[in-house]
């Protein structure tokens, strides 16, 4: 069985980046800038005061003496004419700075007196004003790929950008399997369950960037199989849940086959998540996930967050792993990865006594996968121990 790092590794050389498009700004938040981006603008444009104050020349404003005040200067209204000798213009914060003047005096440091000022402390030339460009200058870029938040996002609008080339987000076919599957909020038979990890998974695909399509549950039957396939057809990737171990209803490998997919894997040395299946269809990278809900979403936070980063145009490796000091003593593990379900806090990583990768209760707990080597042996409390987040 290969090594989750192999299994990731030929699970990316699957996924090619895919076309760019054009958003208008206020629709690029979350989304992979795709090219660089150049500001269009000077930022400020002038030199503009950092306070609320008086605009004036630093040698004149001696302690005590009293300028002439000539005008007045607000945000986007500027004072039109020079500050010469033995005068001052009031000035508010934003506002651009006079010719002739070379210091701001803060308010508090003045006395106002009708048509005139004087000053308390002497500033210092460039005292309280921000320089043109002291921000960025036109031409300026913004390096790519990377992702949008809300602060590159405002640093785009300042730069007088309104429209973004973005990577288009791919769209991944979800396709549940398995006679016992009902939907939620219908009422199961004795003997089924209501599928879950398919919405779990749509969650965490458009955390990532991607747009989850959910398709209806695929029974037991080679003819629902091919009919999903059909439906998924047009998406940049394909992801089946369940169907993907040797039971004998466990069909999707064999149908897929049959439909032309190249198999480029089947099961890995980790656990839980051992029955995963990887190959292409129709040139679409396709994902068998196992189809116990556990099993499946850890598999999502191992294989399809990097898939998805692929796909966008970003670096994509292993999620980042961290170490933390192991809260509890542990038995030894066996021959496959153990990914446990653990909660993090304060540098310290417990993991959860129940790791039945069927337990969505302790899933939901977690904000940590703690990671035990295969063959580790019986390890004590105060350990390091490597993790990687669950949060992305």
């Amino acid at each position: 069985m290969l090594s989750v790092a192999e299994a990731l590794s030929r699970v990316l050389a699957l996924v090619a980046p895919l076309d760019v498009e054009e958003v208008a700004l206020r629709h690029a938040a979350g989304r992979v800038l795709a090219r660089p981006l150049t500001a269009r603008r000077t930022q400020p444009p002038v030199p503009v005061s950092a306070m609320d104050g008086y605009a004036l020349r630093a040698a004149d404003a001696q302690p005590g003496t009293s300028l002439r005040l000539i005008g007045t200067a607000q945000a986007g209204d500027g004072f039109d004419g020079p500050v010469g000798a033995g005068e001052a213009v009031r000035i508010f914060t934003g506002a651009p700075l006079p010719d002739g003047a070379d210091s701001i005096l803060i308010q508090e440091e003045a006395e106002a007196d009708g048509s005139r000022i004087a000053a308390q402390v002497q500033p210092a030339p460039g005292q309280h004003i921000r320089p043109a460009g002291g921000d960025f200058h036109a031409g300026a870029q913004i390096d790519a790929p990377q992702r949008i938040g809300p602060h590159l996002l405002a640093l785009m609008a300042a730069m007088n950008i309104d429209r973004v080339p973005v990577a288009r987000q791919p769209i991944v076919a979800l396709i549940p399997t398995g006679d016992e599957l009902v939907w939620p909020g219908t009422e199961p038979g004795r003997h089924q369950i209501v599928t879950s990890n398919n919405f779990g998974l749509a969650a965490l695909l458009e955390q990532a960037g991607a747009r989850p399509r959910l398709l209806p549950i695929a029974r037991d039957v080679p003819e629902a199989l091919r009919a999903a396939l059909r439906l998924a057809a047009s998406a940049d990737m394909i992801v089946t849940l369940g169907g993907a171990s040797v039971g004998a209803y466990d069909l999707v490998q064999q149908v897929f086959v049959a439909a032309g997919m190249k198999l480029d894997f089947w099961r890995i040395a980790m656990r839980p998540g051992k029955p995963l299946m990887a190959g292409l269809v129709g040139g679409v990278p396709m994902l068998g996930l196992p189809g116990n809900p556990v099993s499946a979403i850890v598999c999502g936070h191992l294989f399809l967050r990097p898939a998805i980063d692929a796909a966008l145009g970003l670096p994509a490796g292993p999620l980042p792993r961290r170490t933390a000091l192991l809260d509890t003593d542990l038995g030894a593990n066996g021959p496959r990865e153990h990914y446990m379900r653990a909660h993090l806090q304060d540098g310290r990583i417990r993991p959860f006594a129940r790791q039945d990768s069927s337990l969505l209760t302790v899933l939901a707990e977690a904000n940590a996968l703690m990671i035990r080597p295969p063959h580790q042996p019986e390890i004590s409390a105060g350990n390091r121990m490597e993790y990687v987040s669950l949060f992305l």
